[in-house]
């Protein structure tokens, strides 16, 4: 006879291994678990939990990741839950290797593994207010094309400055 522990064990390793099948709905050459938005899982014979950690809050692809989940478990128990979480942001460092190799095969760079490199594009600009140059680009696009929006962490203000030639 099987514990109760064990068989949820092996559940949720059926529930995950359903979920590696399916395609994320913008990029169909990863499934959902090689991009890292399957969360938690929780499994019994009557009712699967699946968390959903979409990689940004305005993700217009939310219902159809959902609807592609529910039906996929479908038939695996009675009831079938997937709940969008934010409480554990999805960052880049979730995506599979597999999920790497399969971006990189299709012509989409992966982001770098391990540490995001630090790379400043932008010089800095002295506030024309007080001088500061604790200044943070805030629009690449300002009233016209070669003025940007910027903003003073110093004293607060917003400014334009030209764009370097």
């Amino acid at each position: 006879m099987v514990s109760a522990p064990v068989a949820a064990v092996t559940l949720e390793s059926a529930i995950r291994a359903a979920l590696a099948d399916v395609p994320d709905p913008e990029l169909p050459m990863v499934s959902l678990v090689d991009l890292g938005v399957i969360g938690r899982v929780e499994a019994s014979a009557e009712r699967i939990a699946v968390e959903l950690l979409p990689t940004y809050i305005g993700c217009h692809a939310i219902e159809t990741m959902r609807g592609a989940i529910a039906d996929r478990l479908a038939g695996m128990a009675a009831n079938i839950v997937v709940e969008v979480s934010f409480s554990e942001p999805w960052t880049t460092e979730r995506i599979t290797h597999q999920g790497r190799r399969r971006l990189t095969e299709s012509g989409v760079a992966p982001p770098p593994d391990g540490r995001p490199l630090l790379i400043t594009l932008d010089a800095p600009v002295a506030c024309p207010y007080c001088a500061s140059r604790r200044t943070t680009l805030e629009s690449a696009f300002g009233p016209t094309l070669c003025r940007t929006i910027r903003h003073c962490g110093a004293c607060r203000q917003p400014f334009e400055a030209f764009k370097p030639a």
